[in-house]
């Protein structure tokens, strides 16, 4: 089970974190470019798993952002979120194909979209007729 994703900057700022609940902890780390990313995981998962998890956490998130970087990270902490529930749900693996992470996080961009355009709600109370 996963417990934590954290990603911090070269001088030790968290820029995203996420954690789920557990008792025994073990912790990995990547170092790319600017940030840090550290999983925190227990004794149920692989550690060699886990590097390679995130491997597909940057690879997607190179891909949703072009080359990915801090400041991507400090402002999108929405779409971020998004990325890891689609990765990571309740601790556990849901997806490891950066791909398919994509399709769902676009898809669900397009529905927030035109969720928000659509309203069902008249803009007055005053149109509505008995």
């Amino acid at each position: 089970m996963i417990k934590a994703v954290i990603v911090m900057n070269t001088q030790g700022k968290p820029r995203l974190t996420k954690f789920y609940d557990s008792k025994d902890s073990r912790l990995v780390y990547k170092h790319y470019a600017t940030l840090y990313f550290v999983f925190v995981y227990d004794s149920a998962e692989n550690e060699l798993a886990m590097l390679d998890l995130i491997q597909v956490f940057v690879e997607t998130l190179d891909k949703c952002f072009k080359n990915v970087c801090e400041l991507d990270i400090v402002f999108n902490y929405g779409k971020l979120h998004t990325i890891i529930d689609e990765i990571i749900f309740g601790g556990q693996v849901l997806e490891t194909n950066s791909a398919e992470v994509i399709r769902a996080v676009e898809e669900i961009s397009r529905l927030e979209a035109s969720s928000t355009t659509n309203s069902f709600v008249p803009k007055s109370v005053s149109t509505w007729r008995r």
